[in-house]
């Protein structure tokens, strides 16, 4: 569900520039790009509800029950950037076309699994097609609408992904209490066909032509190095700890992101993550500050429908329903937020609202998940869902003005891959968590809570060190 809260395609709108041919229907067109992400919303949200359920059962341990959600979030940040740079030198309709075609596919071989192994390899193939789906579907609105028009078609896409991810987790629950986990990936491919219909008949763009060569070099380190992370984050998490493999694991990947960042500067503004953005202390900030709090919330979306059907018998259904409240709140809040930011500047709401949200987290911790869900569960997760209302347009705007204006959609593309890391490496160290069972269980979700409100509370800090008074 986390996914939706970071509308990370304005990269792609900020980047599209000249308009391309005009589609028949505008409408269609936003419909066909609202159908195309929906895909990563719903199934992102509902695979988080069936984790219980997967691991039963193929009898999976914790450690490798978390790759069912690292395998796909993995390509998804590495490979954001390029499917946006992809989309601009080979056409956006058609990696849209592929890249939906790859991700139902991918989850036809992840609904037929025969073994967990088998599963994580859909998933992360899922991954992909996401990564060229999502840069590119807004990046699609982006030269097809202009002026007041835009604006509208952008918060229309905003409001259904809210919408997408806040169905996702009661329908995906509903699909495994009546027929069992697989069906939510069959769910898919309905979608898929009707985005696939929509595209080519009202989808129509010419790809870019003097771009510079892809970043592959940059890409494939990336995605080297946040994989041996992430491996030695969940392995050293499990009962192994710090063994030689996770050691060995860590100095790996930390290699690779050395020889990724040698890489950059090589490429300099070819690259897929040009350094000298870094130049701006508040893109910095901003970038810590998305790491700390989008890595809390992964461990939120995971851990309380986890929780409540481990630990408190709830059914997919309702624990499913259990986080509806956030995404609504959301999406009524948020537009007022953003209004009152554009007058204050960014850095006070991206101060306090951190702070709400580290609030909600220790009202969480605090919580016994077994009581009445409307008196116990409910209060911390409207805490939590309205300290994120007062940061998603803030952080956003905040982004787009921390660079200059050709920058833009790059530096807001970095910090939409940012908090789909921060997701990866927060969900590869529950591992000791999702292990455990029972009254051991709650209370290690517990110390997860607390220590979410300290990455909340050091995404505070941040922001109050480094982002910019305006």
């Amino acid at each position: 569900m986390s996914t939706a809260i970071h509308v990370r395609c304005n990269a792609a709108i900020a980047q599209a520039k000249a308009p391309g041919p005009r589609a028949q229907d505008s409408r269609l067109v936003l419909a066909a790009t609202i159908l195309a992400s929906s895909l990563d919303f719903i199934d992102g949200s509902a695979v988080n509800v069936g984790l219980a359920a997967i691991g039963r059962n193929f009898d999976a341990s914790a450690a490798n029950l978390q790759w069912v959600i690292n395998a796909y979030l993995l390509p998804l940040s590495a490979l954001l950037l390029l499917g946006g740079a992809a989309g601009d030198r080979f056409g956006r309709r058609r990696l849209l076309i592929v890249g939906i075609v790859i991700f139902a596919g991918a989850s036809v071989a992840s609904a037929l699994a025969p073994n967990l192994h088998f599963l994580v390899i859909g998933r992360a193939m899922q991954g992909v097609g996401a990564a060229m789906v999502m840069p590119n579907s807004l990046a699609v609105l982006g030269v097809e609408f202009s002026g007041q028009a835009k604006g509208q078609a952008i918060g229309i896409w905003a409001a259904a992904a809210s919408v997408a991810s806040a169905i996702g987790p009661v329908i995906g629950g509903g699909l495994i209490d009546a027929i069992g986990w697989r069906a939510i990936f069959f769910l898919n491919l309905p979608i898929a066909a009707g985005a696939i219909v929509l595209v080519c008949l009202f989808v129509n763009d010419v790809p870019e032509k003097g771009r510079a060569p892809l970043d592959l070099i940059g890409a494939a380190l990336v995605t080297l190095g946040l994989g041996a992370l992430t491996w030695g984050l969940t392995n050293g998490a499990g009962p192994q700890g710090g063994s030689i493999q996770t050691i060995a694991a860590l100095a790996t990947g930390s290699l690779f992101l050395l020889l990724f960042i040698a890489n950059e500067h090589r490429e300099g503004e070819r690259a897929m993550m040009p350094l000298a953005l870094f130049a701006s202390w508040s893109l910095v900030g901003l970038t810590l500050l998305t790491l700390l709090l989008y890595g809390a919330l992964a461990a939120l979306f995971l851990l309380v429908p986890y929780l409540l059907i481990q630990g408190s018998g709830y059914t997919g259904t309702a624990a499913g329903a259990a986080l509806l409240p956030f995404p609504l709140v959301l999406a009524i809040a948020s537009p007022t937020v953003g209004k009152v930011a554009t007058r204050i500047g960014a850095r006070v709401p991206l101060i306090v609202a951190p702070l709400i949200v580290a609030a909600g987290f220790l009202l969480l911790a605090h919580t016994s998940l077994g009581r009445n869900y409307w008196t116990n569960l409910l209060p911390p997760i409207l805490v939590i869902a309205i300290g994120m209302a007062g940061t998603v347009a803030p952080l956003t705007n905040a982004v787009l003005a921390a660079v200059d204006q050709r920058h833009a959609g790059t530096a807001s593309g970095i910090n939409s891959a940012v908090a789909q890391t921060g997701g990866l490496f927060a969900i590869g160290l529950l591992g000791a968590v999702l292990s455990a069972q029972g009254a051991v269980l709650v209370a290690d979700a517990n110390v997860v809570f607390v220590i979410a409100a300290i990455a909340s509370v050091g995404a505070a800090l941040s922001a109050l060190a480094l982002i910019k008074s305006r």
